[in-house]
């Protein structure tokens, strides 16, 4: 969760951006347009500018992390988290491997990449 306000909607933010692209071309710099802009709306123009970006990521005109795939991954992680043990640490997997005619018990620590090889039968 976000520790930050949204100040300003997303309804808002939408038509900033469409207002810098298309009346770019008027001012001398795109730069010279945000800034415009930005004073007009109440938002900083940095603010404006990662607006911007992030639009052009979006629609692919940008490289970068599109805000769905970002989302995507938040997701993951999160359920990940949640799959871990109360302290934080990973569950630990046991296989049994046949080898040499005895199954040998293999344990399997995610989270400090070890090995762990107990032999039985």
């Amino acid at each position: 969760m976000s520790k930050t306000t949204n100040k300003f909607s997303p309804e808002v933010r939408e038509r900033a951006v469409w207002l810098v692209l298309d009346h770019e071309h008027e001012h001398a710099s795109r730069w010279a347009a945000i800034t415009s802009i930005a004073a007009k709306i109440g938002c900083t123009a940095q603010t404006l500018n990662e607006w911007v970006k992030k639009a052009e990521v979006d629609a692919g005109k940008r490289a970068g992390v599109p805000t769905e795939m970002a989302e995507r991954m938040k997701a993951l992680k999160r359920a990940k988290a949640r799959k871990a043990g109360p302290d934080g640490t990973k569950a630990k997997v046991e296989i049994a491997i046949p080898m040499f005619g005895y199954k040998n018990h293999v344990g399997i620590d995610a989270a400090h990449r070890l090995i762990r090889a107990f032999t039985g039968t």
